[in-house]
């Protein structure tokens, strides 16, 4: 019988897991009868009580349930990429532990998997967010498809089926710091996109707040494109060009009329100004490509697993580090 892994990223989601367990299991109970599945909830130290809930789940159905705690927090982008490794079945279900994306949506899933697709990924018809926040979010795709290698993928948080076959090149991918938006566009083959409307998170606030944001925007801009750097190349040549075009004039002018030309001091200002913000903007993209290939020339492990609860440590991580739950 084929099997189905489940991969669920928490964080803070004490008032959800439950019914999130009882909506996939009513799933695979009712509607892939034929498909073995397991639950595998990754806990990424959640200050709430989340923890207690998923002891009570994995001591209720030893057979499906499972959980693995990292040891502290190591933030929403690590924990997902290494929740989607945890996944050996045919093919690995990753949905987030906050019930935002309908877990029914996963037969219409398994549909498109079975007739060929390999990554199958849920698309948001719904943003969600306040009309600025939505400005910029749409601004900030543009400007990655304009400027990336490849073309990006709006809406797609991760939420989607995923092949085996995919998972495996998802395990062969060193990096601390991977940008899973990239990965995907840059990597996914046979992809299928499934509209559906976004529901408000079960923790009643989002846990990415505007510096969180900051972090995943970045990183998927030095990630997936080299162009702001070569324009760093561009825009200084053409300032330097239009320096020596007034400097060459304002000669001119002088020699020409030496009283009736004068030059004052705001034209200078506004130019030293203009010219010191773009070095500080382009320093600042510099900053944040040698902080990307800082933490990626580390090769620093992605989590660490503290305790798992019906099943081994898994081997994507650091085992030897961690505790178990079970006797191996």
């Amino acid at each position: 019988m084929p099997l189905i892994s489940v991969v669920i990223p928490c964080y803070g989601e004490e008032n959800s897991v439950r019914p999130l367990y009882d909506r996939l299991t009513a799933v695979f109970t009712e509607q892939l009868r034929s498909y073995s599945y397991e639950l595998i909830f990754v806990d990424d130290l959640s200050p709430d009580g989340t923890r207690e809930r998923l002891r009570e789940l994995c001591a209720a159905d030893p057979e499906h349930a499972r959980a693995i705690f990292n040891a502290r927090n190591f933030g929403f982008i690590r924990n997902v990429f290494a929740s989607l490794r945890y996944g050996q079945g045919d093919a690995t279900f990753l949905i987030f532990g906050d019930l935002q994306d309908p877990p029914e949506l996963l037969p219409q899933m398994v549909a498109a998997w079975e007739n060929g697709g390999k990554t199958i990924l849920g698309q948001r018809t719904n943003h969600g967010y306040s009309p600025f926040k939505a400005l910029l979010h749409g601004l900030y795709y543009r400007l990655m498809s304009r400027l990336g290698e490849s073309e990006q993928l709006p809406r797609c948080n991760g939420f989607g089926l995923y092949d085996r076959s995919f998972i495996e090149v998802l395990r062969s991918i060193d990096d601390p710091e991977p940008y899973l938006g990239s990965i995907l566009a840059d990597l996914a083959v046979d992809l299928r996109l499934i509209p559906y409307t976004q529901q408000e998170s079960l923790r009643g606030h989002s846990g990415i707040n505007f510096m969180k944001s900051y972090d995943v925007a970045m990183m998927g801009i030095t990630s997936s494109t080299k162009a702001l750097m070569r324009a760093a190349t561009f825009v200084g040549a053409a300032l330097g060009t239009l320096s020596g075009l007034y400097a060459l004039s304002v000669l001119i002018g002088k020699l020409l009329h030496p009283d009736a030309y004068p030059f004052g001091t705001a034209a200078i200002l506004i130019g030293i100004f203009f010219i010191g913000g773009v070095q500080l903007f382009f320093t600042g993209i510099l900053g944040e490509y040698l902080l990307s290939v800082n933490k990626r020339t580390q090769h620093r492990p992605l989590v660490i697993v503290g305790e798992t609860l019906n099943m081994a440590v898994p081997q994507v991580t650091c085992p030897d580090i961690g505790k178990t739950g079970e006797k191996p």
